[in-house]
């Protein structure tokens, strides 16, 4: 098979990560990339898959809002007008 080489730039935790990850499922990270061009090529289309549960830090977030809305520490602006006023002060 005559293969290409693809360079891409990416943050060395994400390369470790991943590359863990498809060791695990028993692949190579090239192997998973090749998987997904292949993908794009038969789908024409770009896919994310998210995570099906929140994670800790998104709850974590969501109980400061929900705390923020109970104490009354939130704005409620009727129009953008009052809204760039308040941030102006």
């Amino acid at each position: 098979m005559n293969s290409v080489i693809i360079n891409i730039k990416t943050e060395p935790k994400i390369k470790t990560a991943a590359q863990k990850i498809a060791a695990d499922l028993g692949l190579s990270l090239s192997g998973v990339i090749n998987a997904y061009l292949r993908q794009l090529i038969r789908d024409k289309k770009v896919r994310f898959s998210l995570r099906e549960e929140p994670t800790e830090y998104l709850l974590n977030e969501i109980k400061k809002a929900e705390d923020d809305i109970k104490g009354g520490n939130v704005y409620s602006f009727d129009n953008p007008e009052d809204a760039l006023k308040f941030l102006d002060k």
